[in-house]
């Protein structure tokens, strides 16, 4: 049965990947042009789909890497090594721009219609990182009930993100250019710590110490 140690390094994890308020200018630069109906039309359909994508991979993930032959000590090594590489992106700012860069790109290759697919639900919401994150996580939750809750921590963080998404031009204003630099570099830090831990962590089941 999880703990509520667990739930909490589950919940504080999945926002901290999902990063809602660096989501928000991104958001606002895919959906230029758009009416406050069709920017929630686009806001609700991503989320959805980006549920979708991270609560299948917390059901399967790890029976996939059961049939690859890999090892969850290995998959937390390699999972934690790429989540502190996004942790290092947020610290130096480059991960938003690397996502401003995709929302650019994706705009002159696919029309609005298929912006909540991509790249909003995949790869923005749904991307490496919070996928690896999902399944580094369901390695912890073992049980069908564990299972649940670690799903219903998703649909959680994922009701955030689109209430997030949904009061994106305020929030932006609100935060500003100062105050979204502070809080990325924030969760960057505490990114960085969790992401060592997951290394930790399959170090020991690794190598059984």
């Amino acid at each position: 049965m999880a703990t509520p140690d667990m739930l909490v390094n589950a919940l504080t994890t999945m926002l901290v990947t999902l990063d809602p308020p660096g989501l928000a200018p991104v958001f606002l630069g895919l959906t230029v042009g758009m009416t406050a109906i069709q920017r929630k039309q686009v806001a609700l359909r991503g989320s959805i789909i980006a549920f979708g994508i991270l609560a299948t991979f917390a059901l399967f993930g790890s029976g996939v890497l059961g049939l690859l032959g890999i090892s969850i000590g290995a998959f937390r090594i390699a999972g934690g090594l790429l989540l502190f590489w996004i942790s290092f992106e947020m610290v130096f700012e480059r991960r938003q721009e690397r996502k401003e860069k995709t929302s650019q790109a994706a705009i002159t290759i696919d029309h609005i219609q298929n912006i909540a697919v991509f790249p909003l639900a995949l790869p923005l919401i749904a991307g490496p990182g919070a996928i690896s994150a999902t399944v580094l996580l369901s390695g912890t939750f073992p049980g069908p009930l564990d299972r649940a809750l670690l799903i219903g921590i998703i649909a959680l963080i994922m009701a955030l993100v689109y209430l997030t998404l949904l009061v994106a031009e305020r929030l932006d204003r609100f935060l500003g250019v100062t105050g979204r630099a502070i809080l990325t570099r924030l969760l960057g830090v505490i990114l960085a710590a969790l992401s060592v831990q997951f290394v930790v962590d399959g170090v020991r089941s690794a190598f059984n110490l």
